[in-house]
């Protein structure tokens, strides 16, 4: 059968303001595509009883699966709950497992169980009740004119664990879909457009049922190739030659061929090369080191990190001469390279990075423009510098000035111009 269909409704006022961002939305595509099914339409709303009838009435009309999340907790504003026993003609009735669910939490959490906590436990009578084992509001899943409607709370850990312990293996039960696979060429250096060029034979070559699109990033260009049939094992031995091709033909700017950020990457060649790397952040302050501590494992090559976002730090922790930043300004090519040269010694790492710059909107330095960082990364035998110019807001920078240093490591560990 063709791929079957989903939309994703999203309830929340602070949705619409932009209080909250919408990640649910997001990963449930994420998981949905996985097991082949399409979402179709992703839609946020309001906590309007109007505007979420609405929105149940034209994504069953364009999805044979609708996921709903939000709205279902105890207090006035979470109108979800009642609005679907309605919508489905039912009524809420006590589920007395539920509601003993509910007691252990609150129990567990030694926080007093309260009346409207009783709330949390009235269920529609012509649902499915799908367990909540880390929350109060328990998942609900709803069958109408042979399609199927899920409910689960707005918490984001609530509404993944929902979903992987009861949605996930339903859908899979009851729906039969062609594959969908997905593999990815991550490369940096050039923009998206001279990639295509440089691939474009290859692209026009591409059956009707593998798709490619360029996914541009910070300081990234990722290709992801997308195909659909019924043989996946077959689908995915396709997929891998023609990026595999690709790759071939792209192998001066490729970093890999994952989908994964680049502190993942770097993680995984020093690993592979037992090697262990510091760091010294000034204008990032500390960014770098947190995405690698973010990895896993990542204590058996990261060392450490010295914030030395004051000129006076990095001359009485890290050791940089005072007449260097005297002479040649805390933003310089200079400075960066005893930057990193001391962490070498001082942190006792294989490789370092330093990074140094005015990310704006006003700068410290006199003598370097905002925007303007210098990165040095070294080892023992050697210093590789390189000078950025961003011209973005400060948080755009920052990132920027962050992706760009991780991959000046990974380059230098890989012999990369």
């Amino acid at each position: 059968m063709s791929n079957v269909r989903a939309s994703v409704i999203t309830i929340g006022d602070e949705l619409l303001i932009g209080q909250t961002i919408d990640t649910n939305s997001a990963w449930i595509a994420q998981h949905l595509n996985a097991i082949g099914i399409d979402v179709v339409r992703r839609v946020a709303v309001g906590d309007d009883a109007g505007a979420i009838t609405n929105a149940l009435d034209e994504e069953l009309g364009k999805a044979e699966i609708v996921l709903v999340t939000g709205g279902l907790g105890p207090t006035a504003d979470d109108i979800t709950k009642p609005l679907l026993a309605k919508y489905f003609g039912s009524k809420l009735v006590l589920n007395e497992t539920v509601l003993a669910h509910v007691k252990e939490l609150f129990v567990k959490r030694n926080r007093p169980f309260l009346e409207r906590n009783v709330k949390q436990a009235e269920i529609p009578d012509n649902c499915t009740v799908l367990h909540n084992k880390i929350g109060t509001a328990p998942g609900m899943w709803f069958e109408k004119d042979n399609k199927v409607i899920i409910a689960m709370p707005g918490v984001p850990f609530e509404m993944a664990g929902i979903m992987e312990d009861e949605v996930l293996p339903r859908l899979q039960r009851r729906f039969v879909s062609d594959a969908i696979v997905h593999v990815s060429i991550i490369t940096s250096g050039e923009g998206e457009s001279f990639i295509a060029d440089k691939i474009q034979d290859l692209e026009e070559a591409l059956p009707k049922h593998i798709k490619l699109a360029y996914l541009p990033g910070l300081g990234a260009v990722k290709l992801r190739l997308t195909g659909k049939g019924k043989d996946k094992e077959a689908l995915t031995k396709e997929l891998t030659l023609r990026r595999d091709e690709m790759a071939a033909r792209l192998a001066d700017f490729v970093v890999g061929l994952e989908d994964v950020p680049m502190e993942h990457i770097l993680g995984r060649a020093l690993a592979e090369k037992k090697l262990t790397l510091g760091l010294a952040e000034s204008c990032t302050g500390g960014y770098i080191a947190h995405l690698i501590t973010q990895v896993p494992g990542a204590s058996q090559y990261f060392k450490g990190d010295i914030v030395c976002y004051l000129p006076e730090i990095k001359e009485r922790i890290l050791g940089v001469e005072h007449s260097t930043i005297e002479k040649y300004g805390v933003v310089s090519e200079e400075t960066a390279i005893e930057m990193a040269k001391n962490t070498l010694k001082v942190l006792n790492c294989d490789y370092s990075l330093s990074v140094t710059g005015v990310l704006g909107p006003a700068g410290d330095d006199d003598e370097a423009p905002v925007g303007t960082v210098w990165m040095a990364v070294a080892n023992k035998e050697q210093v590789r510098t390189k000078k950025f110019r961003f011209h973005y807001d400060r948080t755009r920078n920052k990132e920027m000035a962050v992706q760009m240093g991780m991959l000046m490591i990974w380059k230098f560990l890989n012999h990369k111009p």
